[in-house]
């Protein structure tokens, strides 16, 4: 009894220390986006940029929602991403995803 407790102390204690600090935040940009060369163009070069999980656009909002580890960048390296293939990028509205673990674990699952 007392190792499963210990095991599961234990599992428990390195998850938390694992948990990763995501935060999504919506840009919106200059040149506006106005056809589907646009968004690739935005997604194709946003991608490579350090800690980029997830990179959603809309057009008719004219949005670009990135979903980043802040622990591997901030908003304004992901600004300076837009920047290095001709798109000035302007905050819109900023989210941090609590509990990102367990939340990434149910998008792969669902």
């Amino acid at each position: 009894m007392k190792k499963t407790i210990i095991t599961l102390m234990m599992a428990i204690s390195a998850t938390i220390s694992m948990a990763k600090d995501i935060k999504t935040v919506v840009f919106t940009t200059m040149p506006q986006m106005h056809c589907e060369n646009c968004e690739n163009k935005i997604k194709g070069n946003l991608r490579f940029e350090k800690g980029v999980k997830k990179i959603e656009t809309d057009i008719e909002k004219q949005h670009v929602t990135v979903t980043y580890d802040a622990d591997k960048t901030t908003i304004e390296k992901l600004q300076n991403g837009f920047e290095k293939f001709g798109y000035e990028a302007t905050v819109v509205d900023t989210e941090s995803n609590e509990n990102s673990i367990e939340a990434d674990s149910q998008e792969k699952n669902d």
